[in-house]
C-alpha cells in the first residue's frame, strides 16, 4: 500500500538538532506529489465515513490489523495534502529544544530581536550555561498569536478606511 510506504518515509526521519531538520526538509518529488494526491483523496474520503473515534485499519501488504486515532488519520491527511501541493513537510516534537538564531529564521526576525522579546517574557525559555534554549511548540504558538494580531490590526485599519471613505467594501 503507497501509503504506507509514505509513512514508513516520514517516520524514518529522526533528526536530533533543529539544523538538521533543515538540512533534511525537501520539496516532494511530482510521482510523490501524484501519489500523495491520490492517497489524500482517497483518505479525506474514508474518514468522512468513520464513525469510530479509533477506527481499524488494514495493511494491504502484511494482511495486519491496527487501530489508529481518528486524531492521527486527520493528521496524515493534512500532510498528504500539503505533499500533494509540493510543500515540504518536516515533523517535530513539540517538545524540542532550538536555538535562539533557529527561533528567529522561523520568525523572520532578527536574533537581537528575539532575546529582546524573549527577555520581555512574551516567548518562554530556558538558559543552558549562557545559552538559550526555547521549546518549538512555544515559538509556534508565539507566531501564531503575531498573526492573530496582525489580523485584527489589518481588520481595523480596513474598516477606519471604510468608515473615512478611503476604501470601498
Amino acid at each position: 500500500m503507497r501509503l504506507i510506504r509514505l509513512i514508513r518515509i516520514i517516520l524514518h526521519l529522526k533528526p536530533t538538532t533543529m539544523k538538521e531538520v533543515i538540512q533534511q526538509i525537501q520539496r516532494p518529488s511530482k510521482e510523490e506529489q501524484r501519489m500523495a494526491l491520490v492517497s489524500y483523496d482517497a483518505l479525506a474520503s474514508t474518514i468522512e465515513q468513520l464513525r469510530s473515534e479509533n477506527p481499524e485499519i488494514e495493511i494491504e501488504e502484511t494482511a495486519e490489523k491496527i487501530r489508529i486515532p481518528l486524531k492521527a488519520l486527520k493528521f496524515l491527511s493534512t500532510i498528504l495534502r500539503a505533499l500533494s501541493e509540493g510543500r515540504p513537510v518536516s515533523i517535530l516534537a513539540g517538545a524540542t529544544e532550538m536555538t535562539t538564531q533557529s527561533a528567529a529564521e522561523m520568525l523572520g526576525c532578527s536574533r537581537p530581536f528575539l532575546i529582546r522579546i524573549l527577555e520581555d517574557g512574551k516567548i518562554p525559555f530556558t538558559k543552558v550555561g549562557r545559552h538559550r534554549r526555547i521549546k518549538v511548540e512555544d515559538v509556534l504558538q508565539y507566531k501564531k498569536q503575531m498573526k492573530a494580531e496582525q489580523k485584527t490590526l489589518l481588520i481595523d485599519i480596513m474598516k477606519g478606511d471604510e468608515a473615512s471613505g478611503l476604501y470601498d467594501s
